[in-house]
């Protein structure tokens, strides 16, 4: 390949000397940014209407570069798309060559006063924008889908967990609904994410602002912003958004990471709680019995690249000057790729959810009576003793059974009332599970009545628009 002929460039206007071929490939950003085409095109729409009422544009002119920035979307929808190899290094270059190979000179007006700089900021939000939206309706589509099992296994009891260590029994819908307790917290964090991305950029120029007066309020309204930027400086090389949208990323994903371990671990021949259907797990090329939850794993390792994406773009961004540079073009890629990878991440994760088979019998078969430890002391805090006191006392009971190598509630009358007088013969009641759990019917609880109210509210939440 011949050295790119600078002057071609829509730069190239004050080089005689052809930019070298690597250096042409290392500044291109087209491989990867032609996924912004309708957010770039929809921008130049917007843009040449705000020219047209500056007179800058005739009628004419503007219904030619409408009708030819359509087709060009037209162009790329259906693939048909011809790129320049020569001259085509990012979106923006691409469609406005494109666009006078279509119209003409009437297109070479379309970019007066306006620059790359601001052009692909208009792109990433718009199109993050929209994705962002999508993301808000799947997150809900897994909320609603973890409620709808939460309700369905409504009756199934488990071994709650602290530090991996039987600790009290719960509702295996509770377990669901506190994975679910983080998501919403996304989703909610998600509107404010939103928000911020949503400030238009368009109108700023390469940096000082607009020579001609540009109606920014009209084009950020035509293009559905929710506001203005601010400052033309600062605008050009805001790219808090990215930080944004990959921050709030690499906490969705660990929550998605943690429950994917606990379904990894559940699903183990060690546990046997639940199974991860076929459709969302692959077998051994070497052990033929192997069923892995590789749909998991994944997700449990995606979370480390959303995660690596934010902190490296922190690197590039934290030490650069004020206003544009092109180390700002390394946050095109990792927002990108990160909505890309959240968005597959959900969808996986309901469809795993959404199939889970659940084994109960395994599931009461791990409760076991030491569970009931603090419901012991609960019983003599009914009574009028100390908690502090009835902890001891309880411990004491457990470390009996231990002794005794029988579970304490198989532990004669006799050994109970030698720790503390005050156990009667109705301690024996407090060897239920069911009613252990039904117990704890505060707000948050683990209660069937606690569960209920948790699972309603999401489905309140969901059903929001």
């Amino acid at each position: 390949m011949a050295p790119t002929q600078t002057p071609t460039l829509l730069w190239g206007g004050r080089f005689t000397e052809a930019i070298d071929d690597l250096m042409f490939q290392f500044n291109e950003s087209l491989s990867f940014d032609r996924v912004l085409y309708k957010a770039d095109i929809h921008g130049s729409i917007t843009y040449a209407k705000a020219l047209h009422k500056l007179k800058i544009l005739s009628d004419e002119e503007l219904g030619e570069i409408v009708n030819g920035l359509q087709q060009v979307e037209k162009e790329w929808a259906e693939g048909k798309f011809v790129i320049d190899v020569k001259s085509d290094e990012d979106i923006h270059t691409a469609n406005e060559r494109r666009l006078g190979e279509i119209i003409g000179k009437a297109a070479g007006k379309l970019h007066t006063g306006r620059s790359r700089n601001e052009q692909v900021g208009v792109d990433m939000r718009l199109w993050a924008g929209e994705q962002l939206e999508q993301l808000a309706a799947i997150l809900k589509d897994v909320l609603a889908t973890t409620a709808a099992q939460a309700k369905e296994y409504l009756p199934i009891l488990m071994p709650g967990y602290t530090h991996l260590q039987r600790a009290q029994p719960v509702r295996f819908s509770h377990w669901l609904l506190s994975h679910a307790t983080f998501l919403i917290g996304d989703l909610n964090r998600l509107k404010g994410v939103q928000e911020r991305t949503s400030a238009c950029p368009l109108g700023v120029g390469a940096l000082a602002g607009n020579p001609f007066g540009i109606d920014r309020e009209f084009m950020a309204k035509d293009l559905g912003f929710a506001s203005v930027h601010p400052n033309s400086l600062a605008c050009v090389a805001d790219r808090d958004f990215v930080v944004d949208i990959l921050q709030w990323a690499s906490l969705l994903m660990a929550h998605l990471s943690r429950l994917s371990e606990d379904l990894i671990l559940f699903s183990t021949a060690e546990f046997g709680f639940v199974q991860v259907a076929d459709a969302y797990s692959t077998g051994s090329s070497l052990m033929p019995q192997k069923k892995n939850p590789d749909s998991l794993e994944l997700i449990r390792g995606k979370a480390g690249r959303v995660m690596g994406q934010a902190s490296g773009f922190l690197a590039s961004l934290k030490s650069l000057p004020t206003s544009y540079n092109k180390d700002l073009q390394e946050s095109v890629e990792p927002m990108i790729d990160c909505i890309k990878t959240v968005s597959t991440c959900l969808r996986i994760m309901q469809g795993v959810l959404a199939t889970l088979k659940v084994y109960p019998e395994k599931m009461k078969a791990a409760l076991t009576d030491d569970m009931l430890a603090t419901d012991v002391a609960d019983y003599l805090v009914r009574k009028g003793v100390p908690f502090r006191q009835t902890h001891h006392i309880a411990g004491a009971i457990v470390r009996r059974g231990e002794e005794a190598g029988v579970a304490i509630s198989k532990l004669p009358l006799e050994d109970f009332k030698q720790i503390s007088p005050l156990f009667e013969a109705d301690v024996a009641d407090v060897f239920d599970f069911e009613k252990s759990v039904e117990r704890r019917n505060t707000y948050g609880g683990t209660s069937s009545s606690s569960v209920l109210a948790q699972i309603e509210a999401i489905q309140k939440l969901v059903q929001q628009q």
